[in-house]
């Protein structure tokens, strides 16, 4: 028999016309029942009828808006009190569901995200990003008030870590309890529509991290839900054999069930729809493709693979300018080829191959053995095609913490202050907003924030007043990446041109945009040695001014006593071209040129 499936506003409670529908998929179930304040929890008051399919509904005119439930299923002799699995709203990750809807007032809201090309990410964690109050939690609001600051820092899109109710207060979210109800300590549903709201007013977007590489594991109603399961695994919403198992405990979907892939489909489609996000990011999706995340020879899950599919193709469908980001990290051009090719369609990826080789360069502590070729590899890779297929950075929530450091303190332990650790991270973030990619930084990384990443400690917003030169350099590196500032029209560009490699001087230097009408020229140095005169291939009739230099005085009183200025061009053959230009390059600077 053809299976149907309920659409998301056909799921949980319903309210229309002053009455309230519940629906929910139960399909082991003997009977269920909604138990509530509307009937003051008794047991047998509400019955639930089976539409079919193991689908169960009933509608009542007593439930209202704001009203707690739960769902009461029996299964032979356990009765077994769960909540609403598409709940948008709960008590608490242990509590009670709630009766709402999310019909929003979004004032004529119709942002749009800009083109790949001109974004530039900030990853934020709600919990701890403007933190006042030792003994709570950040919310939601607490990210309104940064929104300035936001805006004058230059970036337009900000990635949120996950968002939906976890149990306690205290997480980085990857924890869902209830995939559909926004983390009340948070602020709740209006909290984040507020916040989209306002960041929508800045020009700045929204991308949803969200999980489904696995659920909980702790406060998970979903578990066992309607009372069946085999092998003592989670039951219907998840996978019952060696397939559950996953490093965050047995919790892996089952996406070989179409209701499963259906509920991942509705709650993708909620933070589009509902709370008007501009793009999602999803978890870890090499442990949807494979069963041990794509470690040795590991066995491919198809069926997630349908699942990341299915969910891409109705998003590029009805949302095209959305963007969708698969946090993946293993090198593969299928997570981000186009599905009409048999890839899996995501809009672009997390990029391994950025990331780990500019740390593992910028953190040696030896100048000599820095490998600048592993950076022009960095620098020139891309997936399907793309340059703006890869996301790039040098920290992420990820890469901050698990026993690693921010830059600065990886380049110094214990002197993250100190005048060279400053300069390599800056380099870091040079390299990640003048790379062919879409640039990401992660929060604090602007000011120089040195502490590994905890959610139980607040973004360090001192450091942020003690580093302010530096954070305005970064910012007026956004701008020219974004357009904000103009002359910076190459590096929204595909291309990227090695024009010098020396592996004994350190010195490297690249053009994005060549042949472009706004060309831009960054030279790199990797040594802490001072580089006077150093010349560098140049084209004749391009006249480069010097636009940013990353160790100027103006950004930090610890910086270079060198006045750089403009190359001289001389007629003597460099880099096998007919003309030299002469600069002025201090230890560990980054310089960036336009015309």
């Amino acid at each position: 028999m053809e299976m149907t499936i309920k659409k998301s506003q056909g799921m949980g409670a319903i309210l229309e016309d002053g009455l309230t529908t519940f629906r929910v998929w139960a399909p082991n179930a003997d009977k269920v029942f909604v138990i509530g304040d509307f009937n003051e929890w008794e047991k047998q008051d509400l019955e639930m009828e089976l539409e079919g399919n193991g689908y169960w509904s009933a509608t009542t005119d007593k439930a209202k808006k704001g009203d707690e439930y739960k769902f009461l299923i029996h299964n032979g002799e356990m009765a077994l009190e769960r909540n609403d699995p598409y709940a948008y709203e709960v008590t608490n990750s242990n509590g009670n569901s709630i009766v709402r809807d999310l019909n929003f007032d979004w004032e004529g809201d119709n942002f749009e995200l800009p083109a790949f090309n001109e974004l530039v990410i900030y990853e934020l964690h709600v919990g701890t990003f403007n933190r006042k109050n030792p003994d709570a939690v950040g919310t939601f609001g607490d990210v309104v008030q940064k929104l300035p600051y936001l805006k004058e820092l230059g970036i337009n899109c900000i990635e949120l870590l996950p968002v939906s109710e976890f149990a306690g207060g205290i997480s980085w979210g990857y924890n869902p309890a209830h995939p559909f109800a926004i983390e009340q300590d948070y602020g709740g549903p209006e909290g984040l529509v507020e916040l989209v709201k306002e960041a929508h007013k800045a020009g700045i977007g929204i991308i949803m991290d969200v999980v489904y590489n696995h659920f909980g594991p702790s406060d998970v109603d979903l578990w066992q839900f309607d009372g069946w399961s085999e092998n003592g695994k989670g039951g219907i919403y998840f996978y019952n054999d060696h397939r559950s198992s996953t490093p965050w405990g047995d919790t892996r979907p089952d996406y070989g069930r179409q209701e499963v892939r259906q509920y991942l489909r509705d709650n993708a489609l909620m933070w589009i729809e509902k709370y008007h996000c501009d793009g999602l990011r999803l978890d870890a999706t090499s442990y949807i493709r494979f069963e041990g995340g794509g470690l040795g020879e590991d066995r491919a899950i198809d069926e997630g693979n349908q699942m990341m599919r299915e969910i891409n193709t109705e998003l590029q469908q009805k949302y095209p300018k959305v963007i969708t980001i698969a946090e993946d990290l293993k090198g593969h051009e299928f997570v981000t080829d186009p599905l009409e090719k048999g890839g899996i369609g995501y809009g672009t990826q997390w990029d391994m191959n950025f990331v780990h080789p500019v740390r593992e360069v910028l953190i040696d502590t030896h100048d000599d053995s820095r490998d600048l070729q592993k950076i022009v590899d960095a620098l020139e890779f891309r997936y399907s095609s793309d340059a703006f297929k890869r996301v790039v950075y040098t920290e992420s929530h990820d890469e901050v913490a698990n026993g690693k450091a921010r830059i600065p303190e990886e380049v110094h332990p214990g002197d993250a202050e100190s005048e060279f650790a400053k300069k390599r991270a800056i380099l870091g973030i040079v390299l990640t907003l003048t790379a062919p990619g879409i640039p990401m930084l992660f929060q604090g990384q602007e000011f120089i924030e040195d502490e590994y990443f905890q959610d139980t400690k607040p973004l360090d917003w001192k450091k942020q007043e003690n580093h302010r030169g530096i954070n305005r350099l970064v910012g007026d590196l956004i701008k020219l990446r974004t357009g904000d500032h103009d002359g910076g029209n190459g590096l929204r560009t595909q291309d990227i041109n090695i024009v010098h490699l020396n592996q004994e001087t350190k010195v490297l230097a690249y053009i994005r945009g060549k042949g472009s009408e706004n060309p831009v020229l960054i030279v790199l140095n990797f040594s802490n040695q001072d580089r006077g005169g150093y010349g560098i291939g140049m084209d004749e009739g391009i006249d480069w001014k010097l636009r940013v230099n990353s160790v100027a005085k103006e950004y930090d009183s610890d910086f270079s006593e060198i006045e750089v200025t403009n190359p001289q061009i001389i007629e003597e053959v460099t880099d096998q071209k007919a003309f030299t230009g002469k600069i002025d390059i201090p230890g560990y600077a980054a310089l960036i040129f336009t015309v």
